[in-house]
């Protein structure tokens, strides 16, 4: 059917009146609190479906029914990963975090081992979020590039240049209020795509079961098969061990060590108004990653069955895109495509702000320059941090143009295994009271170096990354405390 002057006015009129609502929901900030933490005031309900936002990237929306279509559900196993991981954060690191005020989630880090390893971590945070963030945000211009007919260039600067205006002028609760807002378009599109496929199948909801069993069973959720060896186990994706340990591990880093989500988390009022807000989020991110892969079976009986390639597809993330441009009517179109935006930019609000607020708070605050601010020069520099790195993951995506470039891989890969690292870093803090600085950096640094080996050199699946760095980097950091003495033993000799 095609993308109409109707839709294209919807699409201008979601990217103004977001950035416009946006900037006038967060009201005045007045300190650099106010801008990077909401001035921890913000409701529990708004930080949860905020986080379930800003993790629902357009490559989710995009890819999870991919998925579905030439596969199974097999993927709600590190779904349900998912859940078990958040858990654990909200009853093991939040209340951490909340003994002390602190900022952000490389401060406790600096209050337990000192500020070297907190400027050490915080600058790994940066590198890898840059890498993974200017990715994904030229990720997302493949599908607006491929509805609307926008070239690359558009697609990235129309995103980018929109979430940034928001974000530098209303800070994290902007950030936050347009999340909530964002996160309903996109699943609206999604609901309205799933009723009119399930409209047009002649037997609706009957044909997608028939076609489902027709599939292989893709109404399949776990998997119990084992391979013939370890190796074939472990580089297997989505086995029910895998699929849970893989999830639990990468959830308890990204959500209690990553400052693009732990930066909500502080902003609540209180420890348990954070852990509601979790929880929350990890209630609704198992509906919504079962709604998406239930979209792609839908998708699969629409196109009765047929192998995407028959389609004339190179990837089946291409499946939902074909069906958008083909078949969504007048006015419909255009709301698919503002969900894909609203996906985008509340994960690239979220990146934003947090590399901002990291610079800010665990970098820049601690030089000469930036100790004794006053109020209005601390929003100067917190609303300059926000630009400068606005402006430089959209310059980022717009390098990666050229989709050929491995620095695409390469930034994918790196922000994927540092998360073993930083969680196995913050385990030794909480869990082992012995160990020094000393020990939490060579557990880091060690925890690094074996990932390089194992994304090098074996063919293990990124779904073990996190476990493998967070347990090498225990491993390495108490060997460090075993060799040397503890930290009271040195003092004394």
């Amino acid at each position: 059917m095609g993308f109409s002057i109707i839709d294209y006015g919807i699409v201008i009129a979601y990217l103004v009146g977001v950035t416009i609502a946006g900037t006038w929901v967060a009201g005045k900030q007045k300190s650099s609190r106010d801008y990077f933490l909401g001035g921890k005031e913000m409701s529990w309900w708004s930080v949860g479906f905020s986080i379930v936002a800003s993790e629902t990237s357009a490559l989710t929306f995009i890819s999870i029914p991919g998925l579905a279509y030439k596969g199974n559900m097999n993927f709600l196993q590190l779904v349900f990963g998912y859940f078990i991981g958040r858990l654990l954060v909200s009853v093991w690191f939040i209340p951490a975090y909340y003994k002390g005020d602190l900022e952000t989630a490389y401060d406790f880090l600096g209050k337990r081992f000192g500020m070297s390893l907190r400027k050490f971590t915080s600058t790994v945070f940066i590198v890898t979020r840059v890498l993974a963030s200017g990715v994904r945000l030229f990720a997302t211009a493949i599908p607006v590039h491929i509805i609307t007919g926008f070239s690359y260039t558009t697609s990235i600067l129309a995103i980018g240049l929109f979430t940034l205006a928001y974000t530098y002028l209303g800070g994290l609760k902007a950030v936050v209020a347009m999340d909530v807002v964002q996160m309903f378009i996109y699943l609206s599109g999604a609901l309205a795509a799933m009723g009119l496929i399930l409209y047009q199948l002649p037997q609706g909801l009957q044909d997608v079961v028939a076609f489902a069993a027709q599939g292989g069973n893709k109404f399949e959720i776990f998997n119990l098969r084992l391979g013939s060896s370890w190796l074939e186990f472990l580089s297997s994706p989505y086995t029910l061990v895998g699929g849970i340990l893989g999830g639990t591990f990468l959830t308890m880093a990204s959500h209690g060590t990553d400052h693009l989500l732990v930066q909500r988390l502080l902003g609540c009022k209180s420890r348990w108004d954070s852990q509601k807000a979790l929880m929350l989020d990890a209630s609704f991110i198992v509906i919504q990653f079962a709604f998406f892969l239930f979209l792609g079976i839908c998708l699969f009986a629409f196109y009765r069955g047929v192998p995407y390639t028959q389609l004339g597809l190179n990837s089946s993330d291409e499946i939902f895109p074909k069906f958008i441009v083909e078949n969504m009517p007048v006015g419909l179109a255009g709301l698919l495509i503002a969900g894909v935006l609203a996906s985008a930019m509340g994960t690239l609000s979220s990146s934003i702000s947090s590399l901002a607020s990291s610079t800010f708070l665990d970098l820049f605050k601690w030089t000469e320059r930036g100790k004794n601010l006053t109020a209005k020069q601390e929003m100067f520099w917190s609303r300059g941090l926000t630009l400068f790195w606005g402006l430089v993951l959209i310059g980022g995506a717009l390098l990666f143009a050229d989709n050929k470039n491995p620095v695409v891989e390469l930034g994918l890969k790196i922000a994927s295994f540092t998360y073993g690292g930083l969680l196995g870093t913050f385990s030794l803090g909480l869990l082992c009271p012995r160990t020094s600085q000393r020990d939490a950096f060579v557990g880091f640094v060690g925890g690094l170096l074996t990932m390089v080996f194992v994304w090098s050199l074996t063919r293990i699946d990124f779904n073990w990354y996190t476990l493998i760095g967070c347990a090498a980097t225990v491993g390495f950091g108490n060997l460090s405390r075993w060799i040397g003495g503890s930290d009271k033993q040195r003092r004394e000799t």
